[in-house]
């Protein structure tokens, strides 16, 4: 059974599921309202250092790079309507590939274009993150957001991260705007 976690809540991913080696984390949507036009949202994952920047541009994860240096994080191909049941987008990882200097992956979304076409996650409605054990696709925990980033165009989803020889997972839900100029910035990266 999943453990559904709140705003800030963790799970000790190592503990609830032994062994644990290879999961996907996926990602899902609906537009709630619109004016018409699609919403293509992208998720992201960055790796992160002790420092809490990205260690280069390998490390963030997207549409236009899909695999980490190593291959221990890669994303799976842009879903550009949300259309259909189940994960929208997911980012495959091998938690014991990924290098001993990566702390943690954030796993983000933003609405591409958002800005532009005037969308922003306070239209989306039903989104939510998930971690999945691939050795039997059980789901391990699940956070479903809140709409309350009425204004924002890019938000960190959750957080996979080391604690004590461990992997986490905390439920972020934490909103930027300004897209994703602003967000990869602050792990710093330039787009």
């Amino acid at each position: 059974m999943a453990i559904s976690l709140t705003k800030g809540g963790n799970v000790n991913l190592s503990k609830e599921a032994p062994g644990l080696t290879n999961i996907t984390v996926g990602l899902g949507w609906d537009p709630r309202a619109t004016d018409g036009q699609e919403f293509d949202l992208d998720a992201i994952g960055f790796l992160i250092n002790e420092a809490g920047k990205v260690r280069n541009d390998q490390d963030f994860i997207f549409f236009n790079n899909l695999k980490s240096d190593n291959g221990a994080v890669e994303h799976t191909g842009d879903n550009r309507t949300g259309e259909g049941d189940g994960d929208d987008e997911k980012i495959k990882i091998n938690l014991a590939s990924i290098p001993a200097d990566v702390s943690k992956v954030a796993i983000c979304a933003i609405i591409y274009e958002g800005q532009a076409r005037n969308q922003n996650f306070g239209q989306v409605g039903d989104a939510y993150i998930r971690v999945v054990n691939d050795n039997g696709q059980s789901e391990i925990a699940r956070y479903d957001l809140s709409e309350d980033g009425s204004t924002e165009t890019a938000m960190i989803f959750g957080e996979l991260y080391r604690h004590n020889g461990d992997w986490k997972f905390r439920a972020v839900g934490q909103g930027f705007s300004g897209g994703l100029g602003p967000l990869a910035a602050s792990y710093g990266v330039n787009v």
